[in-house]
């Protein structure tokens, strides 16, 4: 835990260093908001699992707590805040390479806001429904964390949870998938290149050269296909896969 919450806070320091000297779009709030959300939990996670592990006599902390409810509601909203941040960061992509022509009327500054209060505003309420009877917060041992209760008694908590965790990361791993499918097949045709004068076609083979040249050097199809493989397998993860995803 100790390697894992060291390794997200420095990742996600570097993450946000390399966006503050090179500022990507307007879609940078989203990669804020994934960086907040894995620092936040790094530094919230640790100091909890500390308490809960120190500060109790033997056997677990009543499950009722105050502190144990407010902990599994704060960890499972920055988890699922986490993860649809890294969702719309790759569905901005996908726009952006898919539909280059029309990415600056699709992708607004507003628009990026309003998905940003949308999907903060989902994460919060999917986060309180434990809280208000639907789903419960449970201490548990093997981790020293409270987090959902996983028993029969709250299947249909962990049903949702479930969904609302796989159908993100499924939808991001086609999202990916057919990114790469097309940039292989403008790879083939080659591409333009557009000043304010004029535009030129660049032939496929000189563009691969430069585009080789210009990123130091190709990456292996294995390490690209366990790149989007891995997203958000962990915190410590996340920045170093959107490192490579935005690349």
């Amino acid at each position: 835990m100790v390697f894992s919450c060291v390794a997200s806070v420095s990742g996600n320091l570097l993450l946000l260093l390399l966006l503050h000297k090179n500022p990507r779009s307007d879609t940078l709030i989203l990669m804020l908001s994934c960086c907040f959300s894995d620092i936040t939990l790094s530094l919230s996670a640790f100091p909890l699992a500390v308490y809960h592990a120190v500060s109790h006599p033997p056997g677990p902390p009543p499950s009722d707590g105050v502190l144990c409810q407010g902990g599994g509601f704060l960890l499972l909203l920055l988890q699922t805040s986490s993860l649809y941040s890294l969702f719309w960061t790759s569905v901005d992509t996908f726009v952006d390479i898919c539909f280059a022509l029309s990415y600056s009327m699709i992708v607004t500054p507003g628009r990026c806001r309003l998905v940003l209060l949308m999907m903060w505003s989902g994460c919060l309420g999917g986060a309180a429904l434990p809280l208000m009877g639907f789903g419960h917060y449970t201490y548990r041992e093997d981790r020293y964390l409270c987090g959902p209760d996983f028993s029969p008694a709250h299947t249909a908590f962990v049903m949702l949870w479930l969904v609302g965790m796989f159908v993100p990361l499924v939808a991001m791993v086609s999202l990916y998938s057919h990114v790469v499918i097309v940039a292989r097949k403008q790879a083939r045709r080659g591409t333009f290149i557009c000043n304010e004068i004029n535009c030129h076609y660049v032939p496929a083979n000189i563009y691969l050269r430069s585009s080789i040249a210009m990123l130091g050097h190709q990456s292996p199809s294995v390490i690209s296909a366990l790149s989007t493989w891995l997203v958000l397998s962990s915190t410590a993860l996340n920045p170093w896969i959107t490192c490579l995803t935005q690349r």
